[in-house]
């Protein structure tokens, strides 16, 4: 599905991605780890269209995506930091990412604003509500729409245990039907948790691309948490 081609990026003179071949072709969930300033940010963005490499090529579904900005339409995003007017209420945001969008077939129903506990709320101005809440407004939007791809940016930001558990289920039923879902996350225990595979970075480069169990054997560990943090200790040594 996703196809990246000796990816590098410049930001005066820092160099966020160093040339970077990866391949996503399987369905499930890829996590992208990695520490801060490893690049992970500017990957999403690249395949997302929002960040123009400096050199190197992104394919999706075979088709480059430099210059076309069509394969967006094929792709459900929750951004890390959704920026929306704080004088809109969640009913009217609703409204109007669905008239720009166009309803889909989850969208059409009130189940994921239900399953939040959103009923009460829609009439509440954005700029009034608590970092959770508006997490939990992210995700229904992120998840009104059933596309083959779907870009996950730290999506358990502010999130309560509850809710946490509702994202879970939603990405492994998303997972069922046999979609691809990238995520960002810092939660090892979510990815233990959900992921297929991982894709490590480290200075802009892919330091591994494998299983949860094979990352843990790298690094001579058991669990997930240590096996990151010890590549990262050896990384900074």
């Amino acid at each position: 599905m996703i196809k990246i081609e000796g990816l590098s990026k410049r930001f005066g003179n820092v160099s966020a991605l160093a040339g970077v071949d990866l391949m996503i072709d399987t369905k499930g969930v890829v996590a992208v780890l990695g520490p801060n300033g490893s690049g992970k940010t500017t990957l999403i963005k690249s395949i997302l269209g929002m960040v123009i490499p400096s050199a190197g090529d992104i394919f999706f579904q075979g088709k480059s995506i430099l210059g076309n900005w069509d394969y967006r339409k094929s792709i459900d995003y929750l951004p890390q930091i959704a920026r929306f007017p704080d004088n809109l209420t969640i009913r009217e945001l609703f409204a109007m990412i669905y008239d720009i969008r166009g309803k889909g077939a989850i969208a059409e129903d009130d189940e994921l604003i239900s399953l939040f506990g959103l009923k009460p709320h829609l009439d509440k101005k954005l700029g009034n509500l608590s970092g959770g809440t508006r997490q939990k407004v992210n995700i229904i939007l992120a998840f009104s729409y059933e596309n083959p791809l779907m870009v996950l940016d730290e999506p358990t930001a502010g999130l309560d245990p509850v809710s946490l558990v509702h994202l879970k289920d939603l990405i492994l039923k998303r997972k069922e039907m046999g979609n691809t879902i990238v995520v960002t996350t810092h939660i090892m225990s979510l990815v233990e948790e959900i992921a297929d595979q991982i894709v490590f970075l480290l200075e802009g480069k892919i330091y591994y691309y494998g299983t949860v169990e094979d990352i843990k054997k790298k690094a001579g560990k058991d669990d997930l948490e240590r096996a990151i943090a010890e590549i990262i200790m050896k990384a900074d040594a």
